[in-house]
């Protein structure tokens, strides 16, 4: 298999710091399956001029090794401690691996490409030092940040909302709306949105519908072929970037129609 005299290496961070939704963070995956490493594995299965073009993509996991928890937060982990080679705590029970802290040379603005921010517990707050590390490479265009579900919270405490079209959680708007003045906000009717090289989505895994669409738009890392091979590969992509009328928000009357059914099915004997 002939390879390109040169080929595209992406810089990705995936910025954590404080942990973040398993499914948010997973998103990543749907980028590292266009990457030559991965494609490369499959040349038995993948046309060779679809791995010739893919890039190659380095993937850090940055972390604030001073993260604040707020008071309201029931469960308060140690994760001050953590360090690279070390675990982050995600939810599932599962953890990824610390890389490198956000002061480390390797990743700071200039030498990331994109920067992705997967949400975390939206009661989190943060050193003021790393907020300032995010919006020192938003304030790149070269440098896109991708922002999934409640890592808007983050974009937003690092002051890279304002003059902004945004989404964020759609169950969240009103609750955005009033923190973040300033930026325009259309996660109400929109799963992604993009605003020059910040792009948000909605709710967990509306982060697959964003960076499927980042790919589709970024030639100059993700070639046509290389991104619409890595959709399919993945089984993403297809959704509209409008929520479907049909798609229903989990209302207040929905959650007592829950809680009902709990309640009359509690003493009720159990099949066998």
């Amino acid at each position: 298999m002939g390879a390109p005299t040169t080929r595209t290496t992406v810089r990705l961070g995936v910025f954590l710091p404080a942990g973040a939704q398993l499914l948010d963070t997973s998103c990543v995956d749907v980028l590292a399956t266009m990457s030559f490493e991965y494609l490369s594995l499959l040349e038995d299965l993948v046309p060779h001029p679809i791995i010739n073009l893919a890039p190659s993509i380095k993937i850090f996991c940055t972390w604030s090794a001073e993260v604040l928890l707020s008071e309201s937060q029931l469960t308060k982990t140690d994760i001050g401690t953590v360090q690279p080679r070390e675990p982050i705590a995600m939810t599932a029970g599962m953890n990824v691996q610390c890389t490198h802290h956000f002061s480390d040379p390797e990743v700071q603005h200039g030498k990331l490409d994109i920067v992705l921010v997967p949400g975390p517990d939206p009661r989190s707050s943060y050193e003021k030092a790393a907020l300032d590390w995010l919006a020192a490479h938003a304030a790149r265009k070269e440098t896109d940040i991708l922002s999934v579900c409640t890592g808007i919270f983050v974009c937003g405490e690092a002051g890279i909302l304002r003059g902004k079209k945004v989404c964020g959680p759609r169950s969240m708007q009103t609750q955005l709306k009033a923190k973040f003045e300033g930026a325009t906000w259309f996660g109400d009717s929109l799963r992604w949105i993009q605003d020059g090289n910040f792009w948000s989505c909605g709710g967990v895994t509306n982060g697959n519908d964003l960076v499927a669409s980042y790919s589709r738009h970024t030639p100059k890392y993700f070639p046509g072929p290389v991104a619409e091979f890595g959709v399919r590969i993945c089984d993403v992509g297809d959704r509209s970037q409008k929520y479907e009328t049909s798609q229903t928000l989990f209302t207040l009357g929905m959650v007592w129609q829950v809680v009902k059914a709990a309640i009359l099915s509690v003493g009720k004997p159990k099949q066998t």
